[in-house]
C-alpha cells in the first residue's frame, strides 16, 4: 500500500486522539461494561446494550487511527525547501477574481482537511491547480461552483 501525506501537526493530532482513546475512553466504557453486568440480567440491560456499543466504536475508532498513521508519510512542511512553490503543507493567500476577496488555503492531507478552516486536501481542485505555482502566478480551474480564477498573492510555509 502506498503512503499517504500527513502534515506532522494532522498526524501528532490522531496520535493525541489515540492516546484518549486508549487511555481515557477505552477503560471508562470497559468499567461501564462491568458496572452493567453486575445489575444482571444482559438481555434487557439497556446501559449494557449502549456500553458495548460504544466500545465497538471506540475499538473501531482505534483501528481506524492505527491504520492511518501506518499509511502515512509525515512531512515536515519547514523541511522542505520549496523555493517560493506551492507544495503540500504550504500556505496560500489568493485573491478572487470575481469579487476582490483574499482567501488563505492551507494545502493538507485528507483526513485534515476541513475548508471552515482554510485547510484543503491536496487532491481538492483548488489544491491540484495551486500546486507547483508560485507568487503572483493566475490559476483557472474548475471548483463545483464552477470555474474560479485566482491570483497568488503569497506562499508561506508554517
Amino acid at each position: 500500500m502506498s503512503k499517504v501525506p500527513m502534515t506532522v501537526h494532522g498526524a501528532q493530532l490522531l496520535r493525541d486522539e489515540l492516546k484518549n482513546l486508549k487511555s481515557i475512553d477505552r477503560p471508562r466504557v470497559i468499567s461501564a461494561i462491568s458496572e452493567a453486568r453486575a445489575h444482571g440480567d444482559l438481555k434487557e440491560n439497556a446501559e449494557y446494550h449502549a456500553a458495548k456499543e460504544q466500545q465497538g466504536f471506540i475499538e473501531g475508532r482505534i483501528k481506524e487511527i492505527e491504520s492511518k498513521l501506518a499509511n502515512a508519510q509525515e512531512v515536515d512542511i519547514n523541511a522542505v525547501n520549496a523555493q517560493g512553490k506551492v507544495v503540500f503543507g504550504s500556505t496560500v493567500m489568493v485573491v478572487d477574481f470575481q469579487n476582490d476577496q483574499e482567501i488563505t488555503y492551507k494545502i493538507v492531507g485528507e483526513d485534515e482537511a476541513d475548508i471552515k478552516l482554510g485547510m484543503v486536501s491536496y487532491t481538492s481542485p483548488i489544491a491540484r491547480a495551486l500546486i507547483g505555482k508560485s507568487e503572483g502566478d493566475e490559476i483557472l480551474f474548475q471548483a463545483p461552483g464552477g470555474e474560479k480564477e485566482y491570483e497568488i498573492i503569497s506562499v508561506t510555509y508554517i
